[in-house]
């Protein structure tokens, strides 16, 4: 579970920054911002944003595609880059399974419909938006297979096709039954979403259902579909506007926002319960939960290692904050403690329950601090100040519940590596001299023999061992690492601190 849980790093590494930057561009590209701030309506400034945006957002728009490279390359232990390719052949062939189930069962939507099925354009394929569930299925299954058949011996006629080159190959063929599969699975979940909807909108408690569901939705990517069912359909209510009959939060807000106007009756009837579905209720999250959980993180990180935490959870704070996006700070414990994001569902749908009650009318579709002064300050009647007052509450619960949760069952959230990390621990870290510090380390475990893989997390290597009996600590020590210890018999872990992959690096070239 470990070793799953440090793949995750390196797509979360590449999310949060991108996400940030998508975030900005997506806020400042926006119809209603270039309203009411004509200056960003620059032709070559918006040409600038736009183009950014655009960069950005293929990496968004490919999420499973970073997961499934990002698994494949942490969990397999033996031919990684195969793997890696393996993943990528495994993802288009799942896509195209998952198609061509939908077609023959007659179910492939039209696409003014995919979205509220779950349906939509995957590298040019229609196909189930499973999302990022989708990428670390094919990553967990190239892994798994690389590191079982990376020396697999075939007859004469087939040898050509054994070793490493079996690997994409047999992992294309376990992901035709697997895209069979899971469009089963997708459908009984769907239809279950759509069957009970009518609970969402339940007044005053059921936007608090609504956004407990979201939010555990959000690593299988049926959350979109949720979010679609309410917006789109009957199950979102039927709302009679001047007369007009408008089906589905969204053609309500639209109405209302931005054609009638805060000081229209159907403002105070309607926006506090349509906005609690949409924006107003998201920046409880954005605005101040992530930073509560970032925070809590940050506090309970070991002192030492305060330094390499803070960067990581800036990053993914200010995604949320500036971006509307937070999975990735919802992945960073996500698969440390399934237990905790439980709790995190939990305590978000109960603590969303009081935004109806306190006639909040804030917001549209995103929830970041640029949607909150665009709807909150810049619109009368929004009740702005109980936004705040409620965040604040939501912020003081998730950080003490955070904090508590992390130091009770001592979870290695981002800073609580279990050995506190020098980084001027030794003159050679300070010198760089990574070929040196390799070749003492390498020789402390008992020659290259001794090692059976080699791998790195945020600050620590994570090395099997043949025979632990020759590692020699005390010439481990020489190579200036901070700490050892052997959390299994013949798995060692070797801690040096944020230098960790140079070293790692060194001793890969000498193995």
């Amino acid at each position: 579970m470990q070793t799953f849980g440090r793949s995750l790093l390196l797509p979360i590494a590449v999310l949060a920054p991108v996400g940030m930057i998508m975030g900005i561009c997506s806020a400042l590209s926006q119809p209603y911002m270039l309203e009411k701030f004509p200056l960003i309506g620059n032709e070559t400034l918006q040409l600038i944003i736009k183009s950014l945006q655009s960069i950005t957002s293929i990496v968004f728009n490919n999420i499973p595609l970073l997961f499934a490279m990002g698994v494949a390359q942490g969990v397999a232990k033996k031919e990684k880059g195969i793997a890696v390719f393996a993943s990528v052949a495994g993802y288009l062939t799942l896509n195209q399974v998952m198609n061509i189930f939908l077609t023959i069962t007659g179910n492939l939507a039209e696409p003014e419909t995919m979205a509220q099925v779950g349906q939509g354009m995957v590298l040019g394929i229609q196909t189930l938006k499973i999302e990022a569930m989708g990428g670390i299925i094919c990553g967990l299954v190239a892994a798994k297979v690389a590191n079982r058949f990376y020396n697999l011996e075939l007859p004469l006629a087939f040898a050509f096709f054994g070793g490493k080159k079996s690997i994409p190959i047999i992992t294309i063929a376990a992901m035709i039954p697997i895209g069979f599969v899971v469009p089963i699975i997708w459908d009984l979940l769907t239809r279950f979403l759509i069957s009970i909807s009518f609970i969402f909108m339940t007044p005053y408690i059921g936007s608090g259902i609504f956004y407990a569901l979201n939010r555990a939705l959000i690593p299988f990517g049926l959350h979109h579909v949720l979010s679609s069912i309410v917006r789109f359909t009957e199950a979102g209510g039927l709302y009679i506007i001047n007369g007009v009959e408008y089906v589905g939060i969204l053609p309500a807000i639209n109405e209302i926002l931005f054609n009638l106007g805060p000081s229209d009756p159907a403002w105070s009837q309607y926006m506090p319960k349509l906005t609690s579905y949409l924006g107003g209720a998201q920046m409880l999250t954005t605005l101040f939960r992530v930073p509560a959980i970032g925070l809590a993180m940050y506090k309970t990180a070991f002192t030492k290692n305060k330094k390499i935490a803070k960067g990581v959870i800036l990053t993914c704070v200010l995604t949320a904050f500036l971006g509307n996006v937070t999975e990735p700070l919802e992945f960073t414990f996500l698969f440390i403690s399934p237990a905790l994001f439980i709790v995190y569902c939990i305590i978000s749908g109960i603590m969303t329950i009081p935004y109806q009650l306190l006639n909040i009318s804030i917001g549209y579709i995103r929830g970041t601090i640029f949607d909150f002064g665009i709807f909150g300050l810049l619109y009368e009647n929004t009740n702005w100040i109980n936004l705040i007052l409620l965040g604040a509450v939501n912020f003081v619960v998730f950080y003490f519940v955070f904090k508590w949760f992390i130091l009770k069952f001592a979870l290695e959230t981002p800073g609580r590596e279990s050995f506190e990390v020098n980084e001027a621990s030794s003159v050679l870290i300070k010198d760089k001299n990574w070929e040196k510090i390799a070749d003492i380390t390498i020789e402390g475990l008992g020659g290259k023999e001794n090692i059976l893989s080699l791998e790195n997390c945020i600050s620590r290597l994570r090395i099997d061992l043949k025979n632990p009996k020759l590692v020699n600590e005390k010439g481990l020590k020489d190579s200036g690492c901070a700490g050892i210890f052997f959390p299994k018999e013949n798995h060692i872990h070797v801690v040096f601190g944020p230098h960790v992959e140079f070293v790692r690096l060194a001793m890969e070239d000498k193995i």
